[in-house]
C-alpha cells in the first residue's frame, strides 16, 4: 500500500506552569480520578518548572528518524501530534490535510500491548479524524514492537551504560530490575501487556548475559480499592535494602522516554528512597532515540510499505498490523458496590 507520510502519536505534555492543570484535565477527562490525586500529580509537574520532558525527546526522536529516512528511504515526510497536550493530533491532521497527505503510517511512543498503550491510539486516530471531517487522511497505526531485535539492542545498550557505571567489584552483585508503568488487574487481563514485557526483560538479559531480573511497576493512579499490577518499585526497595542488597540498577523498559513518570517517579522518588535505604540507585535510560531504536522505526515503516520481513525475538511473535476486536479492549468500570471494600 502507498503511504506518503509517517505521523509520530504520543502522549503529550505541558511545557509551562500555566499548561499542568489544563494538560491533567485533558489526561484525566472521563476518568474516575479524585481531583486531589490530579493536584498531587501536579505537583510532580512544579517541580521542573510546569515543563514535561517527552516533548524535547519527542523532537529528538523526530529529528533523528527524518536524518534517518532522508539517508535512506523511504523518503516520506514526518509529522506529530498529540493524544492529550499540543500539538494535539486533530491539528496535525488538519495541517497534514492541508499538505495533500491522503494515507499516513503512525508510530505511537509505546512499546507494548494494552488499551491505553495500543488500542486508544486507534480510538484517538478515528476521534481525530472525524473531527476533521470529510478528507480527513487515512492513518494506519504501526505495530507494537517489545521483542524486535532492534529495540532490544538498543534497551541493553542504555541498561549496560547503567551497569558500567557499578564499581567493578560490586557489578555481579547488582540487582536488575525492569520497570514499567503500572495498570489495573482488569486491563493487565484483556491485553499482551505482562507477557510482553516479561519477554522484553527475558531478551534484554539475555543479551547482556545477566542471569537474573526483577520486573516491578511505578506510577499507579488509581483508586486502591481496585487492584493494579504489583510489586511496586518502592515496595521492592525496601525488599532488596532489608535483604542486604547494596546496588541496584533499573531500567524503565515501559517507557520510551524520560517523561515525568521516569524523572519524578524514578530519579526523584525511587532515588530518594535508596538513599534513605542505604542503596545505590543506578537508572538506565530510557531508548529514546537511540541509533538502533530509530533504525527499527525504519523497519517498522518498510513493513508496511516494501513488505520488509517483521523481525522479533522469543515466542510470542512480531505484533499485529491491526488487533483482534477483543484484544485490549477497555475494562468494564465497576459499579460502586463492586468496588467497595
Amino acid at each position: 500500500m502507498n503511504y506518503d507520510a509517517v505521523l509520530i502519536l504520543s502522549f503529550g505534555g505541558p511545557e509551562r506552569r500555566d499548561e499542568v492543570i489544563p494538560f491533567l484535565e485533558n489526561v484525566l477527562r472521563g476518568k474516575n480520578v479524585p481531583r486531589e490525586r490530579m493536584l498531587q500529580v501536579a505537583e510532580h509537574y512544579y517541580h521542573f518548572a510546569g515543563r514535561s520532558p517527552i516533548n524535547g525527546q519527542n523532537r529528538a526522536l523526530i529529528a533523528a528518524l527524518r536524518a534517518e529516512l532522508a539517508a535512506r528511504g523511504p523518503a516520506l515526510p514526518v509529522y506529530w501530534g498529540n493524544r492529550n497536550w499540543h500539538p494535539l493530533l486533530a491539528d496535525t491532521l488538519r495541517q497534514m490535510q492541508a499538505d495533500g497527505v491522503r494515507r499516513a503510517l503512525a508510530f505511537a511512543t509505546s512499546a507494548f500491548g494494552s488499551y491505553s498503550g495500543c488500542r486508544q491510539y486507534f480510538e484517538d486516530i478515528e476521534r481525530a479524524r472525524a473531527e476533521v471531517g470529510q478528507d480527513a487522511p487515512e492513518v494506519h497505526k504501526l505495530r507494537t514492537f517489545h521483542n524486535h531485535p532492534a529495540f532490544l539492542e538498543a534497551a541493553a545498550a542504555q541498561l549496560g551504560l547503567a551497569l558500567d557505571q557499578v564499581p567493578a567489584e560490586r557489578r555481579g552483585a547488582a540487582r536488575i530490575v525492569f520497570t514499567a508503568h503500572s495498570v489495573p488487574l482488569s486491563m493487565a487481563a484483556s491485553s499482551p501487556y505482562v507477557a510482553q514485557l516479561e519477554e522484553a526483560c527475558a531478551m534484554v538479559c539475555k543479551i547482556l548475559g545477566l542471569p537474573s531480573w526483577t520486573l516491578v511497576y511505578q506510577s499507579r493512579s488509581g483508586p486502591p480499592t481496585q487492584p493494579w499490577l504489583e510489586p511496586d518499585i518502592n515496595d521492592h526497595l525496601r525488599q532488596l535494602a532489608a535483604a542486604g542488597v547494596t546496588d541496584v540498577v533499573a531500567i524503565p523498559i515501559g517507557f520510551l522516554s524520560d517523561h515525568m513518570e521516569v524523572i519524578y517517579d524514578l530519579d526523584t522518588e525511587a532515588a530518594a528512597l535508596s538513599r534513605q535505604l542505604g542503596l545505590n540507585f543506578y537508572r538506565a535510560p530510557t531508548v529514546g532515540s537511540h541509533p538502533a531504536f530509530v533504525s527499527m522505526l525504519r523497519e517498522l515503516i518498510l513493513e508496511r510499505t516494501e513488505e520488509a520481513p517483521r523481525r522479533a525475538l522469543g515466542v510470542l511473535g512480531p505484533g499485529p498490523d491491526f488487533c483482534a476486536a477483543d484484544c485490549c479492549a477497555l475494562p468494564a468500570r465497576p459499579t460502586r458496590s463492586a468496588a467497595a471494600p
